[in-house]
């Protein structure tokens, strides 16, 4: 039987993970608007999905805490950056510019890897990745839609750029080679370190944190408010950051980041079955536009055998680590 690519692999498992995280925003709106505060429900949110990962990012640590010391710093990045610290960033940017302008600023995340790329190696990345960035973005706006309505803030603003290199930084973290700590593992650790740290925020009062236990409107009638909490906690945390960081580490961030924008497109479908918000040809088409884009710049391979050498020294490493 022939064996799979990694990538291909990757493609799939990053293809789950998108359709997992795009479907927060449809499950999660119910609550906001029922009187939960944005960081209580991704303080929930994380704590739940970390919740349902540790029985089996225990199992797969087990005879491994080794690889767990070495990567400490990486569960305190991915709990501090890609947990709590970019979604806080961007629910305090769209309390001041628009939801749309938001995503905008923060999924440009693909686009600031690929100059931090460029700046940091002075070698211009392959044209094919270029026009696949030009094409993704465009299908991006063409999907959220930024409308106009004025001058923006400037502290949202600075809110979301801050949010998109928080973005990025998740895919370069989730990136690096495991070093024999699996992706469950660095996944509910960084979720529930990241609730923990939300909690925190919350407790000194900076933002607020207020719940309600009233039903919600959902599937077309009143749901209790643990339904759609618990869906977001398994499908859309747990779920989604296992598999994002699973496929990053096969893909690299620059393409995992690319495949994120699907999340977008995930996200507009939800909401459009669930909650009957318009979808017209403009999403349709920009859906299609980013696809375009992330087959692009999958059809450049300039950063394949460094991924298969980092792969391959992480692999070494467990070895070694098997016979201590």
């Amino acid at each position: 039987m022939q064996q799979r690519h990694p990538a291909s692999v990757g493609l799939l498992i990053a293809v789950v993970a998108a359709a997992s995280f795009g479907m927060s925003g449809a499950f999660i709106k119910p609550l906001l608007e029922s009187g939960w505060s944005p960081v209580a429900a991704v303080t929930a949110r994380a704590a739940i999905g970390g919740l349902v990962l540790l029985p089996f990012a225990l199992v797969a640590v087990r005879g491994k805490w080794r690889a767990v010391w070495r990567g400490r710093w990486r569960l305190l990045g991915m709990a501090l950056v890609g947990v709590a610290g970019t979604q806080v960033l961007y629910f305090a940017a769209i309390q001041r510019i628009p939801v749309s302008t938001g995503i905008l600023v923060e999924y440009l995340a693909p686009v600031l890897l690929v100059a931090v790329a460029w700046a940091r190696t002075r070698k211009a990345p392959a044209l094919v990745v270029l026009i696949g960035s030009v094409v993704a973005i465009a299908g991006l706006v063409l999907v959220v839609a930024p409308g106009g309505g004025g001058a923006l803030d400037p502290l949202g603003l600075l809110l979301a750029i801050t949010a998109m290199v928080g973005c990025a930084t998740f895919y370069v973290i989730a990136a690096r080679p495991s070093d024999g700590l699996p992706p469950v593992a660095l996944a509910a650790g960084g979720l529930l370190l990241g609730a923990l740290a939300l909690g925190l925020v919350g407790l000194t009062g900076v933002l607020p944190v207020t719940v309600s236990f009233a039903d919600v409107p959902l599937f077309g009638g009143q749901t209790p408010w643990w339904v759609p909490l618990l869906i977001v906690g398994v499908i859309a945390t747990a779920l989604a950051y296992a598999s994002s960081i699973t496929a990053t580490e096969l893909l690299g961030s620059r393409l995992a980041s690319f495949t994120g924008l699907l999340e977008v497109v995930a996200a507009t479908l939800y909401a459009w079955l669930l909650l009957g918000e318009q979808l017209g040809p403009a999403q349709l088409l920009g859906g299609l536009l980013i696809l375009g884009g992330i087959a692009l710049v999958r059809a450049d391979r300039g950063d394949a055998p460094r991924r298969e050498g980092a792969r391959s020294r992480s692999r070494a490493r467990a070895r070694a680590e098997a016979f201590r």
